[in-house]
C-alpha cells in the first residue's frame, strides 16, 4: 500500500513503525455545529482505518476536541454560558452526527482542557532547552532554533514572513514565533503555571494530546489541506523539539477542501450546510458515495445534484442486495475475485476510492447480468456487502433519509395522466408516459418528468394543476425548489423541513 506524504511530496508505501497503526487525526473546535466539510474529513480517515483493519493491521485511532480557543470563548459568552457547558453539547451533537454517517468513534478522544499537566510539561521543558521564551506570562516558540521549520509546508522563513500577515508584537524576537502558552484574560478559563495563570495556545494541544496517547512518532497525522501551516507546520516543530525524535509523524496524510461555490465550506465564513442539513435531504450512503467518489487530495464542489445522482448509486446498490433466489451452482457463479483485486488494487494506490467505488459498480452490474442467466451469485453478494463495508457503505434503507419507494411516485404520475387526457394535454401525457415505461427501480426519473410537466404547465399558467403536483410531490417527502437555474428537488424526514 502507498500514501501520498505531504512532508517528501511523494507516495511513498506504507511500513508502520510497530505492531500497531498509531493514527492521529486533529478533532472539531466544537463552537458550532459540524458541517459536511467536517463529514468529509471523518469519512475519508474513517475509510482509511477501515481499510487498514480489513487487511490485517490493528489500528490505534485518536482524534481531539479542541474544546477551549477564543472563537469557541466569544461564541459561548454571546449566548451567555460557559466555555465548557458549549463544548460538553456540541460535542455530543456531533457523536450523533458521525454516528448516523456511519463513522466508527475513534479509540481516544482527548480534551485540551484535560491535558494540562502534559501541556505544561511540554512547554517548560521547550524553555528549558532554548526553544521557547517567556514573556509578560506569554510563551513563544523560536521559529528560528529549529533548522527544519518549514519543511513540511515547503517554505522559507523569509518567505512565510513576507507571505502572511504577521500581528505586530515587539515581544517577540521574531514575527513569526507563535503562542505555547497565552497569560490569562479576565473572564476567560485559566490555569495556573510557571508563567502565571493562562492557557494553552492551539498548536501545542495537538502536540501534547498525540504525545501523551501515542508516543513520539506517529504512523499517519491526518488533516485538512488548510492545516499544513501553521498547524502541522509548528506541530511538527515543538514535539521533535521537546523529543529529539525524528521524524515524529512517518505519514502526513491531507485531505482536500469541500466548497460551496469558490470558497472552502467553513464554520468562520459562514458558507456551509450542517450535516443534519444534508441527513435531511440525502441518505448516509449518498452522503459517504459522494465523498469517495472523488480522489482525497482534490478539492470537492457540494451540490443537490451531484447528491442526486449519489443517491441515485446507493439506490443501485441496494437494489443488487435484495434477497437472492439464484439457486447455489459452483458451476454457474458470477466471478467476484476480479472486482476483489481491483478493489484493493485501488485502495493500494494512494486510497484511490473513486475507482474502488466503481469497482464496486462493476460488480453489482455482473451480479445483475449473473441473476438474469440463471447464474448462481450469492458468493459475489457477499463480496460485493464486504467490500462496500470496507468503504462504510451499509446498503440498508432507513424511513428517513433513505431510499423513496417508486410505487407512489407512478401512481401518482397515472393519476396525473387521466386529469391531462381529460384536458387535451397530449404531449405532457407522453412526457409522463415515456418514464412510465422504464418502470424503473428509483424514483428519479418519475419526479424529473414530474417537475419538467409542472414547469410546462407553468408556462400555460395552468396554475392550479402546476401546483397540485408540487403538493403531492410533498406529500411523498420531496420539496421542490425553483432556483435560476432551474427545478431541482430535495427530499426531507417525515413531518419535517426540507
Amino acid at each position: 500500500m502507498k500514501l501520498y506524504n505531504t512532508l517528501a511530496r511523494r507516495e511513498e508505501e506504507f511500513v508502520p513503525l510497530g505492531d500497531t497503526v498509531k493514527m492521529y487525526v486533529c478533532g472539531v473546535t466544537p463552537y458550532d455545529e459540524a458541517h459536511v466539510g467536517h463529514a468529509m474529513s471523518y469519512v475519508i480517515f474513517d475509510v482509511l482505518r477501515r481499510y487498514l483493519e480489513w487487511r490485517g493491521y490493528q489500528v490505534l485511532h485518536v482524534q481531539n476536541f479542541t474544546d477551549l480557543d477564543d472563537k469557541l470563548i466569544q461564541r459561548a459568552g454571546a449566548i451567555g454560558c460557559s466555555p465548557q457547558e458549549l463544548a460538553e453539547g456540541l460535542i455530543e451533537e456531533y457523536f450523533k452526527d458521525m454516528d448516523a454517517l456511519n463513522i466508527q468513534r475513534a479509540h481516544i478522544y482527548p480534551r485540551a482542557t484535560e491535558e494540562i499537566p502534559k501541556i505544561l510539561e511540554i512547554v517548560g521543558g521547550l524553555v528549558e532547552k532554548g526553544y521557547a521564551y517567556a514573556v509578560d506570562g506569554d510563551v513563544y516558540y523560536r521559529v528560528e532554533g529549529y533548522p527544519g521549520y518549514g519543511n513540511l509546508s515547503h517554505r522559507t522563513l523569509e518567505g512565510m514572513m513576507s507571505g502572511s500577515r504577521v500581528e505586530v508584537d515587539e515581544r517577540k524576537e521574531n514575527p513569526m514565533d507563535f503562542a505555547l502558552w497565552k497569560s490569562a484574560k479576565p473572564d476567560e478559563p485559566s490555569w495556573d503555571s510557571a508563567w502565571g495563570k493562562g492557557r494553552p495556545g492551539w498548536h501545542m494541544e495537538c502536540s501534547a494530546m498525540s504525545l501523551k496517547y501515542l508516543g513520539p512518532t506517529l504512523d499517519i497525522h491526518g488533516g485538512g489541506l488548510d492545516l499544513i501551516f501553521p498547524h502541522h507546520e509548528n506541530e511538527i516543530a515543538q514535539t521533535e523539539a521537546y523529543t529529539g525524535v525524528t521524524p515524529s509523524v512517518r505519514h502526513w496524510v491531507h485531505h482536500g477542501l469541500l466548497q460551496l461555490g469558490e470558497e472552502k465550506m467553513s464554520k468562520s465564513l459562514g458558507n456551509l450546510v450542517t450535516v443534519k442539513e444534508a441527513l435531511s435531504r440525502y441518505s448516509p450512503d449518498a452522503l459517504r458515495l459522494f465523498f469517495l467518489s472523488s480522489y482525497y487530495r482534490s478539492p470537492l464542489t457540494y451540490s443537490d445534484e451531484a447528491l442526486q445522482a449519489m443517491e441515485r448509486g446507493a439506490t443501485r446498490l441496494r437494489n443488487v442486495l435484495q434477497q437472492d433466489t439464484s439457486v447455489e451452482n459452483q458451476a454457474n457463479a458470477v466471478t467476484a475475485e476480479p472486482y476483489r483485486q481491483r478493489f484493493m488494487e485501488a485502495m493500494d494506490a494512494d486510497l484511490n476510492t473513486p475507482q474502488a467505488v466503481a469497482a464496486l459498480y462493476d460488480l453489482a452490474k455482473e451480479i445483475n447480468r449473473g441473476r438474469s442467466e440463471g447464474a448462481d451469485t450469492h458468493g459475489a453478494v457477499e463480496t460485493l456487502k464486504e467490500l462496500a463495508g470496507v468503504l462504510g457503505l451499509t446498503l440498508e434503507e432507513r424511513g428517513t433519509g433513505g431510499v423513496l419507494d417508486p410505487a407512489p411516485f407512478k401512481e401518482l404520475m397515472t393519476s396525473l395522466g387521466e386529469e391531462l387526457k381529460k384536458a387535451g394535454e397530449k404531449v405532457l401525457m407522453v412526457k409522463l408516459s415515456e418514464p412510465l415505461a422504464l418502470d424503473s427501480l428509483e424514483v428519479e426519473p418519475y419526479v424529473q418528468a414530474l417537475i419538467s410537466v409542472r414547469g410546462e404547465l407553468r408556462k400555460a399558467r395552468q396554475w392550479a394543476l402546476a401546483d397540485k403536483i408540487r403538493d403531492q410531490l410533498e406529500e411523498l417527502g420531496v420539496v421542490l425548489e425553483d432556483t435560476p437555474g432551474g427545478t431541482i428537488w430535495k427530499r426531507r424526514q417525515p413531518g419535517g423541513e426540507p
